[in-house]
């Protein structure tokens, strides 16, 4: 799966967000400062390229769907995230955070408890 740039990641999230949706569509979700809407068609033609979405012509206008499940792209994302920054250590990745306070002690008791649901089921 090819990498997404920041401002593709951007418009891909909000065609995870809409399911079907045009150029127009994205770039009223898009944050102020918004992109002009030619750079929106080109980050798109750039995510059909790289299979991220398909396109479908409507009349004059394109409608694009994701083609890739956001959880797909997350799980992709993470496991290089892991690999790159923690030694492809999950339990690396969480001390870090912990130690970092970005995880509270009651937060990591929740995530044991879904851990051992997980495990059960």
């Amino acid at each position: 799966m090819d990498k997404l740039t920041k401002q593709e990641e951007e418009v891909m999230l909000q065609v995870w967000r809409l399911g079907s949706c045009t150029i127009k569509e994205v770039l009223q979700k898009l944050e102020m400062p918004k992109p002009p809407y030619t750079t929106v068609a080109s980050v798109m033609n750039n995510l059909k390229r790289k299979g991220y979405v398909d396109a479908e012509q409507k009349g004059l206008t394109y409608h694009f769907t994701p083609r890739i499940e956001q959880s797909e792209y997350k799980a992709d994302f993470m496991s290089g995230f892991v690999d790159k920054y923690f030694k492809k250590s999950y339990r690396e990745m969480v001390s870090f955070f912990a130690k970092e306070e970005k995880i509270s002690p009651d937060d990591l008791k929740d995530i044991i408890n879904e851990i051992e649901k997980g495990k059960e089921e």
